[in-house]
């Protein structure tokens, strides 16, 4: 996709946002973009027809008299997007190279992550939310601390097409999510909703999710090139792992060769939902060939429910208590 035409689906993501912000709103994730919902505030002595479950029993036996806990609901929302920036998410997947009209059409990684995180980032502006972003590679390259407001949120999707020119120029290599994740963590000082959109191209990054995502809400977006999974028969054919700059020659006329290529995509893609489950997190896959409204649409309203999100969440509501 070339600069002009990712400017021009930039350009219309407000609008969709608005819809989006209410589809947010309306439904399961809710409490997610007005807030944690309550928050403690005060006790106070019990007066006839509190509710007894609210009564606060540490407070109640120290003082010798009935106390109960007040809680007032909380309307800010702290949202930090996590921007994998290194250089797999702009190689896209095998076979642009040898099929460039079929990907030209497609968005590369970076850039379907990129409309995602901005329509993300566009809904939290509308509902008045405090937005961040974190932008990574090798180490973390680009922080945006969290504030309110268009002219913030658009510096942010503008630093991210300046970091776009500066990675097609092939001078980054490699990735380390968890140092990305880890400074996240130290970033934010209240419990926030954290968005990570990455191609998870990487190692070591399942302790850092999990220690992140008992802190915080944390959605992690699983990029995925529509070109990664199946093969062409396009004989011995040169490549290179953009990671890490390592070449070899694939035998794509072999069946076999092609066979297991699919099949370790899709063992990933399992591991990576396995762990993310085992991390507290929430996961979406999105590929380059799908719509990302409608993909959003989907994930934050009728399917919401399914993702553990809202069990996560009422876990944390109570202090870790099961």
């Amino acid at each position: 996709m070339d600069r002009h035409e990712l400017l021009r689906k930039i350009t219309a993501l407000p609008l969709i946002a608005s819809s989006l912000a209410d589809d947010l709103l309306a439904g399961d994730f809710r409490s997610v973009f007005k807030g944690r919902g309550i928050e403690f505030d005060e006790v106070r002595h019990y007066e006839r027809g509190d509710d007894i479950r609210s009564i606060d029993w540490n407070a109640s036996a120290r003082f010798g008299a009935p106390f109960v806990k007040l809680y007032r609901e909380e309307r800010e929302l702290t949202l930090l997007i996590v921007l994998d920036t290194s250089a797999s998410m702009f190689a896209g997947g095998f076979g642009r190279e040898f099929e460039p009209e079929r990907a030209a059409a497609l968005p590369s990684p970076y850039e379907q992550g990129l409309l995602a995180a901005a329509l993300i980032a566009f809904s939290a502006e509308q509902t008045g939310q405090r937005l961040g972003a974190l932008f990574f590679d090798q180490d973390i390259s680009r922080v945006f601390p969290p504030r309110k407001g268009r002219r913030h949120t658009m510096a942010i999707i503008s630093g991210a097409l300046r970091f776009q020119g500066q990675a097609r120029g092939g001078n980054v290599r490699g990735s380390h999510l968890g140092a990305a994740l880890a400074g996240a963590g130290r970033l934010l000082k209240r419990r926030s909703l954290v968005v990570l959109v990455s191609d998870f191209f990487c190692r070591a990054w399942e302790q850092p999710l999990g220690d992140l995502a008992r802190r915080h809400d944390v959605i992690a977006l699983r990029i995925r090139d529509i070109l990664d999974g199946e093969l062409p028969n396009l004989g011995l054919v040169p490549m290179e792992d953009p990671e890490t700059g390592v070449r070899f020659h694939a035998p794509t006329g072999f069946p076999s060769f092609r066979s297991a290529w699919r099949r370790w995509h899709e063992e990933r893609a399992l591991l990576w939902e396995n762990l993310c489950r085992r991390a507290g997190a929430a996961g979406l896959e999105l590929s380059t060939a799908d719509d990302v409204p409608q993909v959003l649409f989907r994930f934050f309203g009728a399917s919401a429910h399914q993702t553990g999100f809202r069990r996560n969440r009422a876990h944390s509501l109570r202090g870790g208590r099961p």
